[in-house]
């Protein structure tokens, strides 16, 4: 298996371009997973298959989570998508997490990788792009770099977003301040946008264990606190004014969740427009503080 591994102080970050440009694991000294470490053997098959899904991190573009039965309109046109996630019965996540990605430069504390799409249209993205993602790794944080550029000579809709894959354990905290969220339906499908209730607030911090969700919230202003006091480690998540929405996955039982900056509401893509030869872009930085 081929990485790109990038080292700085006590953090370590193994890239795996060729599984969707995901990232296989971000530890501190080696060992302490920050986000939830690949298996060997679920990775050898992701990098044989070219998909990020089972990874640490993976891009999302040129969308963010569901499109509703693969369908959508833009500009009078009805876009079809087949399904791409098993189990789903919604096309989800768009398709760079499923594509093969190709090293443009590494060094030992940064890398940038592409991915060249053209238009697909037998039920694939049909508009052509070109999307790119640039790591920096320095003693206490990793900033990512996420973009996609219209390759059209029209205005196409357009998304980005990242994916991680958060360690947990019985009292990891979160704490983001958001003000409205999507309720959904039995299929996660978005039904109506509320002010987020008193049980979903994490403006002063909750335990993830504490409510089961997997819902989009709005009025993030780009700042995340996540805590792990039993291992001494806590990071601060702060994404671009392109990435303002986030994403909480919080599944019972399980030793991961998900707080996820995207750019765009579940289920709004088409209400995206990214100009000709025009660029999405957006930053995250995770930062760290080891006690």
């Amino acid at each position: 298996m081929t990485f790109l591994s990038l080292r700085a102080g006590r953090l370590e970050v193994d890239l795996a371009p060729q599984a969707g440009g995901s990232i296989a694991r971000f530890t501190v000294d080696g060992k302490i997973d920050v986000l939830r470490p690949t298996p060997g053997d679920a990775l050898a098959a992701a990098m044989l298959g070219h998909y990020g899904s089972d990874t640490a991190c993976y891009p999302l573009l040129p969308f963010s989570n569901r499109i509703a039965g693969g369908r959508f309109v833009y500009d009078g046109q009805e876009i079809v998508l087949r399904r791409n996630w098993p189990g789903v019965d919604h096309p989800m996540h768009g398709d760079g997490w499923a594509r093969a990605w190709q090293v443009q430069r590494h060094d030992l504390r940064s890398a940038e990788i592409a991915y060249e799409h053209e238009a697909d249209h037998g039920g694939g993205w049909p508009f052509a792009y070109r999307a790119r993602q640039s790591y920096r790794l320095d003693d206490d944080r990793l900033t990512v770099r996420i973009s996609l550029e219209n390759r059209e000579k029209r205005a196409v809709p357009a998304g980005i977003g990242l994916h991680p894959f958060f360690v947990r354990d019985e009292a990891t905290d979160l704490r983001c301040r958001t003000t409205s969220v999507w309720l959904t339906d039995a299929e996660v499908l978005p039904t109506e946008r509320v002010a987020v209730p008193t049980t979903w607030d994490f403006s002063d911090g909750r335990r993830i264990g504490e409510v089961a969700l997997d819902n989009c919230f709005e009025g993030w202003d780009g700042q995340a606190r996540i805590a792990w006091p039993n291992r001494g480690l806590a990071l601060e998540m702060s994404a671009g004014e392109q990435l303002r929405t986030l994403v909480i996955y919080t599944p019972p039982q399980r030793p991961f969740f998900c707080v996820e900056p995207v750019s765009h509401a579940n289920g709004r893509i088409a209400a995206t427009r990214l100009a000709a030869g025009d660029t999405i872009a957006g930053e995250v930085t995770f930062r760290l503080t080891i006690q």
